[in-house]
């Protein structure tokens, strides 16, 4: 990667990224040496200023586009089937105690700094990580943020918070809360740790479910959930919920949530909300989508995946209700972002391109509305729109550099030919990518 200098990306096909898919012939885009992009215009018209800079690159014949924004992240995996000492309570509980001790820390952070990495030469130039074993994603965020590590911008919420047998509590992933009081320690902790949200598993999850229905069981209270934003928003930081069923979406966004995490099918009491939740940090309320994690336990042989019947049958319940919620955010147009879930099984984390491709594809969104999601609306959803998802004066240089058109088939994303992260040029991007996932993941596009 080359540090930020004044820089010139000139003659690009550039990508708005807006809802109408507005795409801009012959533009040149000027960066100087913070990191900030400075102007965007006709070639012709900043000829001058940028033949003057450090660095040009001609971008005739590409596509340049905003970096793409991962809203829902893990560090804990690669994206290949899950090792079964992650889904074994007692197992799992040993790994997680190991990652936090002084041994282990610095070897978490550097793994964790290995999936963000992947992340950033996929194109992923910001990402939200929901659940850590501990602060690793904070740290890196900061390391980041101050220059001491090259990365993307991340914002990081430190570890789950969940009631005692709930969603990730018996694998070691959360922290346990069962009362409001409770609720406002944990923020406090996290918050204590660095942390830029907060997640809470507000219903039960497709990879830890013992029995069929748990996934999207409500388990945390209205109460509960309350008090968390409560505290979370005085410190006017976000909140996420884990919620993949009507009545546990209802319950999270009565509470204040600001991000519903993968969703359900909708209610028009649920979509009112989403428009107008006065105790949710701005008014509103968004849908991040994902459907990813889910797809490839439904619709590839066990066998190779190595979820159980149980997982199986969970995940095709919350399919079904995730896509459904899709449409209704579509319909009633609900503020609608985008997250892979990266680390899940077969959800690697340079992914990010087939989960918007399984959205289009599934759900419906246009390609055009795609883009937007995982770039300008991402931004609005975590409070960044400020700062990125967009090639606009004033915003960070996160950019991505494209040999081929992803209005016309998102796949383009896949073949991303540089990334640009605060002005940094990333020129030979590079990803370990697994053949054999990706030949199974083929099959389910549409």
């Amino acid at each position: 990667m080359t540090m930020a200098t004044t820089l010139a990306l000139t003659g690009a096909n550039l990508l708005t990224c807006d809802r109408s898919g507005t795409l801009l012939t012959d533009r040149t885009v000027l960066v100087g040496e913070d990191g900030t992009i400075t102007a965007v215009g006709p070639s012709q018209e900043l000829a001058d200023r940028a033949a003057s800079a450090q660095r040009q690159i001609d971008c005739a014949g590409k596509w340049v586009m905003p970096g793409l924004i991962n809203a829902h992240a893990h560090l804990m995996a690669d994206g290949r089937p899950l090792p079964q000492t992650l889904t074994i309570p007692a197992a799992a509980r040993v790994i997680v105690g190991f990652w936090k001790t002084p041994l282990g820390r610095p070897m978490l952070r550097e793994r964790a700094r290995g999936f963000v990495e992947c992340e950033l030469n996929a194109g992923v130039t910001t990402l939200r990580c929901l659940g850590e074993y501990d602060n690793e994603a904070i740290t890196l965020g900061r390391d980041s943020e101050t220059g001491r590590w090259s990365g993307p911008r991340i914002t990081a919420s430190g570890p789950l918070l969940a009631i005692t047998g709930g969603h990730g509590a018996e694998l070691g992933l959360a922290r346990v809360v069962d009362a409001p009081w409770e609720g406002r320690k944990a923020v406090r902790q996290n918050l204590h740790l660095g942390a830029t949200s907060i997640e809470i598993a507000a219903t039960g999850g497709v990879t830890d479910a013992k029995v069929v229905g748990e996934a999207g069981r409500p388990q945390m209270t209205v109460e509960e959930m309350t008090a968390i934003c409560e505290e979370a928003h005085s410190a006017g930081v976000l909140v996420a919920a884990h919620a993949q069923s009507p009545e546990g979406v209802l319950r999270s966004l009565k509470a204040g949530v600001d991000t519903i995490e993968h969703g359900s099918a909708m209610t028009d009491e649920i979509v009112e909300l989403f428009h107008d939740n006065p105790k949710s940090l701005r008014g509103w309320s968004a849908l991040d989508a994902t459907l990813l994690a889910a797809a490839p336990l439904v619709e590839i042989d066990r066998n190779i995946t190595g979820a159980s019947e149980v997982v199986k049958e969970n995940a095709r319940i919350v399919l079904d209700s995730m896509t459904q919620g899709i449409r209704d955010a579509i319909r009633n147009d609900v503020v609608l972002g985008s997250g892979l879930d990266s680390s899940m099984t077969f959800t690697p984390h340079y992914a990010m391109w087939r989960e918007l491709d399984l959205v289009v594809s599934r759900a419906g969104l246009s390609p055009a509305r795609a883009l937007e999601a995982v770039t300008r609306v991402n931004a609005k959803m975590l409070g960044l729109e400020s700062v990125t998802g967009a090639v606009e004066p004033g915003l960070s240089a996160d950019l991505l550099v494209l040999g081929a058109n992803p209005l016309d088939d998102l796949r383009a994303l896949e073949g991303v030919e540089k990334v640009i992260a605060r002005g940094n040029v990333i020129d030979s991007p590079t990803v370990e990518r697994f053949g054999e996932i990706d030949e199974l993941l083929d099959t389910m596009r549409g």
